[in-house]
């Protein structure tokens, strides 16, 4: 997805956005030259623009080593003869060019890049301020000042949060010093990325409206780093994997399709357990599934919350309504570096089942239904037994129904035997995490009803609320 493009001092700065997982990369051209920012994993998105646009792409810049998806930038450079710009200080193995704070870069005449050097995101963080006529336009702040936030801290272990937090807070306010208070921002992460310190706000902004909207610009530093580290909570398990494979070199991007399971193949990857994903939406897969599939789908995260889940390895099918869903979800699955599947089916769910009695349908209902049903009232869903939680630490404390079971959900295929006996009304902030959740747990012989309704529907419908002490 493309976004509307920026136009200053002569440049036009393009957004590709990867909505799925909460970033953008960004291609910026003055009409023959260009230089693209932070590149995910499927190049041709970006070589399809550039080729629209009719620019060349002449450099390839990594603000930091992504730990939330698998970088293109490599490849790119190898399919375009760009140069291919990264920290010095990260030591990369392949053919690059060393990047450190003041360095220059020039694209084309009247139009420039600028580094600096803002550690906070990781140690060796560079931001890039776009410079045309000699003024700067705008800076691509990759994990370092997002809108009304920053990048978290945390990624390269615990015990270098607080360091980096104090190195965010100076890196913040070096670019609010260094830069006139009109120049555009354009940060990678904090468009629902877990790379965001706390929920960003906002789709664009410069300078001088972060200088009242963002705590890193307003606090002062203890007061942002006591803030900053208590406000996080647990990342997605496959960014443990990321790091190491940006930084040795990620090997070119396979789109082809995966071997096709027959239905007595579905039923068998089943019977023995084996993840088989269900790409269609959460209404579909509520009216007819077959027994054992996880549900997620495409019209959600579905790779962060599968990519969080699974065991690294273990094999997968992907089992969607047509080729071009399966192919959506290959595409989304390579950019946190899944590719390889252990097969795919395409098909309704009475096409794919070997025997009938492998379809089954899930309940589903509101919380005006769970106020109900926890009142003892009687009714056509199975009985209110166990509230089931499965949203995130943060969340949960935030507020929460009195009684119920917190297991966040990435954290449930581990701890379901933790699960009180009975009938589990599992509930997330608006359904997509509870179908997930559903499923896993119809997977383990337990009954299970979908509250598919916002949170925030709750209080209104005379659940009982509670917040963590």
């Amino acid at each position: 997805m493309t976004a509307a493009p920026s136009r200053l001092a002569g440049l036009r700065v393009e957004v590709v956005e990867t909505s799925s997982l909460g970033d953008r990369s960004y291609l910026a051209t003055d009409g023959r030259r260009a230089v693209v920012i932070d590149p995910q994993r499927d190049v041709d998105r970006i070589i399809a623009l550039a080729g629209r646009l009719g620019t060349r792409i002449a450099l390839v810049l990594e603000t930091h080593v992504h730990n939330d998806y698998v970088s293109g930038g490599l490849e790119l450079a190898r399919l375009t003869g760009a140069e291919y710009g990264i920290a010095a200080a990260d030591d990369a193995p392949f053919t690059h060019r060393p990047l450190r704070d003041g360095d220059l870069l020039d694209v084309a005449d009247g139009f420039r890049v600028r580094v600096v050097a803002t550690p906070g995101h990781t140690f060796h963080h560079l931001s890039y301020v776009l410079e045309g006529d000699g003024a700067p336009v705008g800076v691509f702040t990759g994990g370092s000042l997002l809108y009304g936030t920053t990048g978290r801290t945390d990624l390269l272990g615990e015990q270098h949060s607080e360091e980096l937090a104090r190195h965010q807070h100076r890196s913040a306010r070096r670019l609010a010093d260094l830069l006139p208070e009109g120049t555009q921002i354009w940060p990678t992460h904090g468009f629902g990325s877990f790379c965001s310190a706390t929920q960003a706000s906002g789709d664009s902004s410069t300078i001088g409206e972060q200088r009242s909207a963002n705590p890193a610009l307003s606090l002062a530093e203890q007061d942002f780093v006591d803030t900053t580290l208590a406000g996080l909570d647990a990342y997605p398990a496959y960014y443990a994997h990321m790091g190491t494979r940006n930084i040795a070199g990620p090997e070119p991007l396979d789109l082809r399709a995966p071997a096709q399971a027959t239905p007595a193949d579905l039923a068998e990857r089943l019977r023995r357990g084996e993840w088989v994903i269900d790409l269609r939406s959460r209404k579909a897969y509520v009216d007819t599934h077959l027994a054992g599939t996880i549900s997620l789908g495409l019209d959600g995260p579905m790779a962060t919350w599968l990519g969080w889940m699974i065991d690294w390895g273990a094999p997968i099918t992907l089992v969607g309504e047509s080729r071009e869903q399966v192919a959506d979800a290959q595409r989304e699955l390579a950019r946190i570096g899944i590719d390889h599947f252990a097969a795919a089916a395409t098909g309704q769910p009475a096409e794919l089942a070997a025997d009938e009695s492998q379809l089954v349908s899930t309940p589903t209902a509101t919380f005006a239904e769970l106020a109900t049903a926890l009142a003892g009232a009687p009714g056509e869903l199975p009985n209110a037994d166990v509230v089931l939680d499965v949203r995130t630490n943060n969340e949960w404390r935030a507020s929460h129904v009195e009684g119920a079971v917190h297991i966040p959900l990435y954290e449930l295929a581990d701890r379901l035997p933790e699960i009180p006996a009975g009938s589990v009304w599992v509930h997330c902030g608006s359904g997509y995490r509870a179908t997930a959740a559903a499923s896993l747990l119809e997977s383990a012989g337990r009954t299970a009803v979908v509250v598919d309704d916002a949170f925030a529907a709750a209080g209104p419908a005379g659940v009982p609320l509670a917040t963590a002490a």
